[in-house]
């Protein structure tokens, strides 16, 4: 591959990283712009867009770790619901119309992004305590939804416990982590069947891993209830920005 494509691959690229490692949403991005914008097909940017997480989520884990802003008591119960999941979501990938499971995905972000935005502030201060049979449960959903949709974890996993009132520092921090086994799991697949492209899924990866870097620093270095905003608006735009490439490609359409 050309040298100036995997240059402006990586450049763009580090602006996802940013978003990655700042709310967690933002791999949403990554394989629409290597299909749009590079003329990659779907399935070989799935591939490469999956080994980058990897990187991206150590990162991300670390960085939010040093700060203590994940609650490893959590995400062990959600590991357990999505790691056993991930492998389920590749079989159910062959039987639900991907298209189906992504609006779903679609109304869910926009219903807990416009749920963050009315909800008030003071409730973003106070810790919650899931169950750790809902924990599970949440890891399960997040571990299919990401198998079927080609994602790492937090476009499914923030949305959620921002909706169940979990504080979005604590949210994000819990997607970094859970993205690990996720995209570990989905990239051995790939490379089983030969799907991921290696020179571009390093370009990704060191792209990411600069962005995540400078995204979690400015998610602890502004305030929470500036930060419950930004993800907020950003669930709320990404939503329906899924919601437009859906009809834009609708079936029958």
């Amino acid at each position: 591959m050309e040298p100036l494509f995997l240059a402006l691959v990586g450049f763009l690229s580090i602006f996802v990283g940013v978003l990655i490692g700042g709310i967690g949403i933002g791999g949403i991005l990554l394989v629409p712009m290597l299909t749009f914008i590079f003329g990659m097909g779907v399935h070989e940017a799935i591939g490469a867009a999956m080994f980058s997480y990897i990187f991206s989520g150590l990162v991300g884990a670390v960085l939010y770790a040093r700060e203590s802003s994940i609650r490893w008591s959590m995400a062990f119960w959600l590991f357990a619901g999505a790691i056993p999941a991930a492998y389920a979501g590749a079989f159910l990938s062959s039987v639900i119309p991907s298209w189906g499971l992504e609006l779903f995905i679609a109304l869910l972000i926009i219903f807990a992004g416009i749920n963050a935005v009315i909800s008030h502030g003071d409730a973003d201060t106070m810790e919650r305590d899931l169950k750790k049979t809902s924990l599970v449960g949440i890891g399960t959903i997040t571990g299919v939804g990401s198998a079927l949709s080609g994602t790492g974890g937090p476009l499914v996993l923030v949305p959620v416990l921002v909706w169940l009132k979990v504080p979005v520092l604590t949210a994000v921090g819990l997607s970094q982590a859970v993205q690990l086994p996720i995209a570990s799991l989905a990239t051995a697949g790939n490379l089983i069947y030969g799907s991921v492209n290696m020179i571009v899924g390093v370009t990704l990866a060191i792209a990411l891993m600069i962005g995540a870097t400078i995204g979690a620093r400015i998610a602890h270095s502004i305030s929470r209830s500036m930060l419950r905003k930004i993800v907020a608006w950003v669930l709320v735009f990404v939503g329906i920005f899924m919601v437009v490439k859906l009809a834009q490609n609708w079936p029958g359409g």
